[in-house]
């Protein structure tokens, strides 16, 4: 077909000279840090949970229902700031979805209720939901395809530190002060990240910091987005559907292990606020190994000459595979070593979705990164409203989380399978097979 550039992506062509620099790598500094603040405000429900279900006569199905809500705020908040970043950009699009998830993170302390507490996750779902397209948008306005997998990787790794940092401060604070003092406390320091983005970000062509060469380093790739693309524009490419229905499996399986994974601890193997921290921590480690590692591997496959479209689906079938010993993981009566295999599903959904993001910008255009990623992560959410239910559905009535953990082990390969089978080839989308005019796309 006429649009698609059937030749693979710059980063397997003609090696070019080095890149001259290593401001690029500030940028995913701040992107890892912001991501570390969304997960340590997302995961804290998930940490306070046994306390917040003693004080506040929470069942499991109301824990689900306020994960749900915020679930679902994501959906809606990850589609519209998917466009908002192709709009207005990565530097204002970040800011105003950071400064609406710190505000709602700090109405958690005055709430009460599920209601409550429902209303206050919502719109922490529309301000979180900002993160990834941002991020991703960043990334490919700054690297190059061949870096964007380990620059994704890396900023991703920060769920992880989020989730690391977590079970670590929050039970300080919450014994110490409290469990409102807990989301007050967090949501005020976050915004000294809010006056370093500001202070820092620019796109690379407006940036007074970044050399001539790391600039046409940034730039090999030859597609500078100037364009604008509608929603109707990716949503007839089946490689949008690919990325969102990836997207729709695996994204559930993650939140479960952040929302349920300390009370499945707690109920299992009798931890507490205090003592589920070293295990969290464990896990969460290895997830950052799979983080960090999963991009660099298909980025090193690349280097070495293999083609995209194998490097990221031999990477991603190696992930699903990695995750099949947490099927039985409910049957482990070792603390530890069902730790070892929670943790080496968790490193192989990060290392899966590393290069499950890094799809969108290898197969499209700049002008459509955010809008694409937006569908998907809407696609996501949507996995993840049904996963929510269905956890509160399966703890309230069976009282077991295998079930859960069985779902965990065969969404990645159902994911894997849907992006074969819509894009088998990966092929790259010119700004013309979007109905971008050619001036326009750069």
């Amino acid at each position: 077909m006429s649009e698609l550039e059937n030749a693979p992506p710059a980063q397997a062509s003609t090696p070019l000279p080095g890149p001259g620099g290593r401001y690029r790598w500030t940028i995913v500094a701040l992107l890892f840090a912001a991501t570390v603040i969304n997960y340590v405000d997302r995961q804290m429900i998930g940490v306070l949970k046994p306390t917040l279900s003693r004080e506040l006569g929470w069942s499991e199905g109301n824990f689900a229902d306020v994960v749900f809500y915020f679930t679902m705020a994501y959906g809606i908040g990850y589609l519209v700031f998917g466009k908002v970043m192709d709009v207005l950009g990565a530097r204002t699009g970040f800011a105003a979805s950071f400064v609406i998830w710190q505000l709602a993170h700090i109405a958690h302390g005055l709430a009460s209720s599920v209601t409550q507490f429902s209303i206050a996750r919502f719109a922490l779902g529309i301000g979180e939901s900002g993160n990834f397209p941002a991020a991703i948008k960043a990334v490919t306005e700054w690297f190059p395809a061949r870096e964007r997998a380990l620059a994704i990787g890396i900023f991703n790794a920060g769920s992880n530190i989020g989730a690391i940092l977590t079970p670590l401060l929050v039970p300080v604070i919450a014994l110490n002060w409290g469990w409102r003092a807990a989301f007050v406390i967090t949501g005020i320091a976050a915004f000294a990240w809010l006056v370093a983005w500001l202070a820092i970000y620019r796109p690379p062509a407006l940036h007074p910091r970044l050399g001539a060469r790391e600039r046409a380093w940034i730039g090999q790739d030859g597609d500078i987005g100037l364009a604008k693309v509608g929603w109707s524009q990716v949503l007839r490419r089946r490689e949008t559907w690919a990325f969102a229905l990836g997207k729709f499996c695996i994204d559930p399986i993650w939140w479960f292990f952040l929302f349920w994974l300390p009370g499945y601890l707690g109920e299992r193997y009798g931890l507490d606020l205090v003592s589920f921290g070293p295990p969290l921590v464990v896990i969460y480690l290895l997830s950052d190994v799979g983080s960090v590692g999963g991009g660099w591997v298909s980025s090193r496959l690349i280097a070495r000459g293999m083609s995209v479209n194998s490097a990221r689906k031999v990477t991603m079938f190696s992930c699903a595979l990695a995750v099949l010993p947490v099927l039985g993981v409910q049957s482990v009566d070792s603390l530890w070593l069902g730790v070892a295999i929670i943790g080496l599903a968790t490193a192989a959904h990060q290392a899966f979705s590393a290069n499950l993001y890094a799809l969108v910008p290898d197969i499209f255009p700049r002008a459509a990164v955010g809008s694409v990623t937006g569908i998907g992560g809407t696609a996501g959410a949507l996995g993840g409203m049904c996963m929510a239910k269905y956890a509160g559905f399966v703890l309230d009535t069976l009282g077991t989380y295998a079930p859960l953990f069985a779902v965990a082990g065969l969404a990645y390969f159902a994911a894997l399978a849907c992006i074969h089978v819509l894009s088998p080839r990966l092929n790259r989308i010119s700004p013309e097979g979007l109905g971008i005019a050619p001036g326009l796309a750069g």
